[in-house]
């Protein structure tokens, strides 16, 4: 499998498959494809039908097969960036809620659940993400432009709510309290911070889309309560 990311800030997903390749995207991602591919479409099971359900994800999804050297394109639902996440049997990837956009090879997506309730309750992102295991590639959906780090091990990148989008499962994440009564009154960055610990890679995102949603909101006229 070949692929490139077009598009720039609208950007698509191009996948050039070889006979017998596939691709797994959840039902509805796929944009367009060519004729000599075709879709079968899987749940998986009610457990992991489910999980897909409480992270944002459809129920089902869908396996494309090329039966013949083909193209398939997957677009990206949101302004943003789009990108790939090796996976290997020790490098699992977790991301956030509704990233998942299509993986190469054989990956398995779960649940990946906050043990730390305050982590669940103030990290911003939940307590449930998504857990993808196994060998190959999954590409993944950025709000916004893409900032890629390295964490060494003992290091921490301290990370306001929401702008964390993907890391290594090698990396752990916390919580830290803002200090000082005047900087949370009035820093308008709130009471926590995620923190993510190393080693390991993180993808951060410049445009929340929960932000950005209540950004927007506040632009749209409202009717005068009564």
């Amino acid at each position: 499998m070949n692929y490139k990311i077009e598009g720039g800030n609208l950007p698509v997903l191009l996948c050039q498959l070889e006979a017998g390749e596939s691709m797994v995207c959840e039902a509805s991602s796929m944009s367009w494809m060519d004729d000599e591919i075709e879709m079968e479409t899987h749940g998986g099971g009610i457990g992991k039908m489910f999980g897909r359900m409480f992270t944002g994800e459809n129920l089902f999804q869908n396996k494309y097969i090329a039966k013949k050297a083909g193209e398939i394109a997957f677009a990206s639902s949101f302004p943003g960036s789009i990108r790939a996440m090796e996976v290997r049997p020790d490098k699992p990837v977790i991301a956030q809620k509704g990233a998942f956009l299509a993986f190469y090879g054989d990956i398995t997506t779960s649940v990946f659940f906050q043990k730390k309730a305050k982590v669940g309750f103030f990290g911003g992102e939940g307590f449930l993400m998504q857990k993808f295991e196994g060998t190959g590639v999954v590409f993944v959906e950025i709000d916004g432009s893409a900032i890629e780090y390295d964490i060494a091990a003992g290091d921490k990148k301290i990370i306001d709510t929401g702008y964390l989008a993907a890391m290594d499962g090698s990396c752990t994440i916390d919580t830290r309290t803002v200090k000082g009564v005047k900087n949370v009154l009035f820093g308008g960055e709130g009471l926590f911070n995620t923190v993510v610990n190393g080693p390991g890679h993180i993808i951060l995102q410049t445009m929340p889309i929960q932000k950005t949603a209540m950004q927007i909101y506040e632009y749209i006229p409202h009717p005068s309560s009564n």
